[in-house]
């Protein structure tokens, strides 16, 4: 789901290893739910209509209507907890909809968790964190309540990440085909989910590596640190951080040189072979094992696609 929201992050990423876990044990609070990335068209347009990937994963395309009338229409795999979101250049309004463009969501499990990260950000500096609520319109013209989010600031280049939970009101509405809680306060991904990744191959995204200004990466990492990651500073300046099975990669590049890299997943078994799947200007590559990689990279820019 693309947040259709001005952000403008500023700011420098700090170096060493470090977390923000004072509270609830040391419990984290934010795991990766998806992310998403602006990709040329030739190479949103071979996704699209891939059939390699309807049957390697529960694969949709779907429109979406979200606050203020927002609308946008994506490509998902679709995983257990996780999935992925990819665009064409100029399928998102103004610059979310430029090549290279990306996003990430980070989100609760339990039931008053983002509240609790939201006073995390205040204890790590962010004084004025940009608090939201999306909607969704399932067509009847009455928006449903379906997250809340925040954000360390309003301002960003080509990327931002937000912190969510999903509301009580969207999983009590049998159109959003949510599963039951499977215990008090449960919000989370898997009940978010369907099992329709069960008759796949694709079981969840493990790593996600994205390229991004540094700007942009200063202001997420606080977002990161306040969720519970252990953030990893890299030379040239990128980041990695890891909790909750999910593996981020930030690396820190040019405005010109932003946009998703590369997307590992586990699969529901595993295979004895190795299979590179070519879609438009990437390459999935699955097996051997229990493990898929896909590549973007350069040759998702039009001027090197040759």
């Amino acid at each position: 789901m693309i947040m259709v929201i001005a952000l403008a992050l500023a700011g420098a990423v700090q170096g060493g290893v470090s977390s923000a876990r004072a509270e609830d044990g040391g419990r984290q609070l934010l795991f990766y739910n998806h992310a998403y990335g602006v990709l040329d068209r030739e190479t949103a347009d071979a996704i699209e209509h891939s059939a390699f990937l309807r049957d390697f994963a529960n694969f949709q395309v779907r429109t979406t209507t979200g606050a203020g009338g927002q609308t946008w229409t994506g490509r998902y795999l679709m995983g257990r907890e996780t999935y992925i979101e990819l665009f064409g250049t100029g399928d998102l309004p103004g610059k979310d909809g430029t090549l290279g463009a990306t996003g990430m969501g980070v989100s609760t499990e339990r039931e008053g968790d983002l509240a609790k990260v939201i006073t995390r950000l205040r204890e790590l500096g962010i004084s004025d964190p940009v608090e939201f609520r999306q909607t969704r319109d399932f067509g009847d013209g009455v928006p449903v309540p379906w997250f809340d989010a925040v954000f360390t600031t309003d301002q960003y280049d080509l990327f931002g990440a937000w912190g969510m939970e999903y509301r009580p009101e969207y999983f009590a509405d049998p159109r959003g085909n949510t599963e039951p809680a499977a215990h008090p306060g449960d919000v989370g991904r898997e009940r978010y989910l369907s099992d329709g990744y069960r008759d796949h191959l694709m079981r969840d995204v493990t790593g996600i590596r994205l390229a991004v200004t540094a700007p942009d990466l200063a202001n997420t990492v606080p977002l990161l640190k306040a969720g519970g990651f252990t953030v990893r500073s890299l030379p040239g300046g990128g980041a990695v951080a890891q909790g909750g099975g999910t593996t981020l990669r930030f690396d820190a590049v040019p405005l010109d040189q932003v946009g998703l890299r590369q997307v590992e997943m586990s699969l529901n078994r595993p295979v004895s072979y190795r299979h590179e799947e070519r879609i438009g200007h990437s390459a999935l590559v699955v097996g051997p094992g229990s493990r898929a990689v896909w590549t973007f990279g350069d040759q998702d820019r039009p001027s090197r696609a040759g």
